[in-house]
């Protein structure tokens, strides 16, 4: 494995393909893990290669100009060597094909969560010119958090981008709307009906469309499937029948005009509050092993329709000690119960009602209460939440600094006496701890300390000085173990 892509240092494989690989990597500048996604330029025919790369490049393009919590964000483009590589946002989670792979069948509150989720997130593509054209399951990411996001743009239209033209068929079967198959002119309505495809099998458990992929093909363009409450009359209610036939509609000036349209009829049919994430008992919460595409078939302006195979954006999460999911009886060892219910009542305002399931996931691997605020502020969407979650480390009654059973460590960060120089682990224990203050910048102001050297004292009191509050600054010097 190559070391290095531009500035972006390979740590892992994520996933292989035909002709690309999909790296776990860490950007140096920033500081922070990425996703970069490959495809090798000599592996592509001659005649297709310049229509691949254009697509490749597209990708970056479209979700690049795109900044929404549940899309994954795409950081650059670059070339190197006879590489073509894309940095992207690196997403814990596992696919919704997955899911359905797995048999899982949705209760209506998280079918419709995941509909509000991923419409208001094409809504908001939508209004910035780019529509996705290929939405199907394995394009769908569902966090660990609970939460949706929207993976590989590759086939993205962006406003009167001349990448793709009339004529050109590109989608997935069974997905694609009519007009895709028609190879007629495709706009940001395509989407309208591959999230009616979705919304049909969350509901029903089967695709509207099924059979070869030419009766599927005609199947989309000249019948109707069943109405969900008959496919699944057991478990499916007739209240979405009307929401479903209209986002299928044959022609695209019949269906929803807008997502934002969809998601109200949605919500409208549900009639009741909407959970911001999927409940615990629903996510899948170990590691899904994926298998990377990037595909280029076809030739010229067009290409032939992807299967629904495996997905091609990275999604991989570390093992979780049980294969289910769920949450545990009892707390992790050495943390007191008391303590994680304070915790997850503060998580609970930003994640649902999957809170549970994190912060007990989480707390097994932290080693104190400010290792374990750090980790779950990482699988927050925004710097606000990150804040105003960490913020709330101060309000956690009855639990020091440290992890219960860890009193007899010397009272410094991991143990490292305040008169001897630094240590790595230090440092980065010391950052966890800054973090619970002022949240994703102490990552640049542990840096800027660490790089004046010095002992561990002053380290910690230079740490200190970034902080505001008097009251902060002692509190932070009692955590690491130095009386200021």
């Amino acid at each position: 494995m190559a070391e290095q892509l531009g500035k972006y240092e390979l740590t892992e494989v994520l996933g292989k393909g035909a002709m690309g690989v999909v790296y776990k990597a860490f950007d140096p500048n920033i500081r922070r893990t990425v996703a970069v996604k490959t495809i090798r330029k000599e592996l592509i025919d001659d005649d297709r290669a310049a229509a691949a790369i254009a697509r490749f490049k597209n990708e970056a393009q479209a979700a690049g100009r795109l900044a929404h919590s549940g899309i994954v964000g795409v950081y650059e483009y670059g070339e190197q060597g006879d590489l073509a590589y894309i940095a992207m946002e690196y997403v814990q989670g596992n696919s919704l094909r997955e899911y359905f792979s797995r048999g899982t069948r949705f209760e209506e509150r998280d079918v419709v969560s995941i509909m509000a989720q991923l419409l208001d997130a094409l809504a908001y593509a939508h209004e910035q010119g780019v529509w996705h054209r290929d939405i199907k399951p394995a394009n769908i990411i569902i966090m660990v958090n609970g939460k949706l996001k929207i993976a590989d743009f590759g086939i993205a239209r962006i406003d009167t981008s001349s990448l793709t033209q009339v004529g050109a068929v590109m989608g997935t079967p069974g997905y694609m709307a009519p007009e895709q198959y028609s190879g007629k002119d495709v706009d940001w309505r395509a989407d309208i009906f591959s999230s009616g495809v979705v919304l049909y099998q969350l509901l029903t458990g089967v695709k509207p469309f099924a059979g070869t992929a030419e009766q599927v093909a005609y199947r989309i363009c000249h019948e109707d499937p069943p109405a969900p409450s008959l496919a699944d009359p057991d478990h499916t209610s007739a209240r979405f029948d009307p929401v479903v036939a209209t986002a299928l509609a044959k022609k695209s000036s019949d269906r929803y005009q807008t997502a934002h349209a969809f998601r109200v009829a949605v919500l409208d049919a549900y009639a009741a509050p909407v959970s911001p994430a999927l409940s615990e008992e629903t996510i899948i919460t170990e590691i899904i092993p994926t298998t990377v595409r990037v595909e280029s078939t076809g030739s010229g302006n067009a290409s032939q329709p992807r299967a629904e195979t495996s997905p091609s954006a990275p999604h991989s999460v570390s093992p979780s000690t049980s294969p289910t999911s769920g949450s545990q009886s009892a707390p992790p060892t050495g943390w007191d119960a008391a303590v994680l219910k304070q915790v997850d009542a503060q998580f609970t305002r930003f994640v649902g009602p999957v809170s549970k399931v994190i912060v007990k996931r989480a707390a097994s691997k932290a080693a104190d209460l400010d290792a374990l605020y750090a980790a779950l502020a990482e699988t927050l969407a925004t710097p606000a939440e990150r804040k105003l979650f960490l913020a709330g480390r101060a309000h956690i009654v009855g639990v020091p600094a440290r992890a219960p059973g860890d009193g007899a460590k010397s009272a410094t960060a991991n143990g490292t006496p305040a008169g001897a120089a630094l240590t790595a682990d230090a440092i980065e224990a010391a950052g966890r701890k800054l973090a619970t203050y002022v949240g994703p910048i102490a990552k640049v102001v542990v840096k800027k300390a660490a790089a004046k050297g010095g002992s561990a004292r002053q380290f910690y009191l230079a740490l200190a000085e970034s902080l505001t509050n008097e009251s902060d600054r002692e509190r932070f010097l009692r955590d690491v173990g130095v009386e200021s």
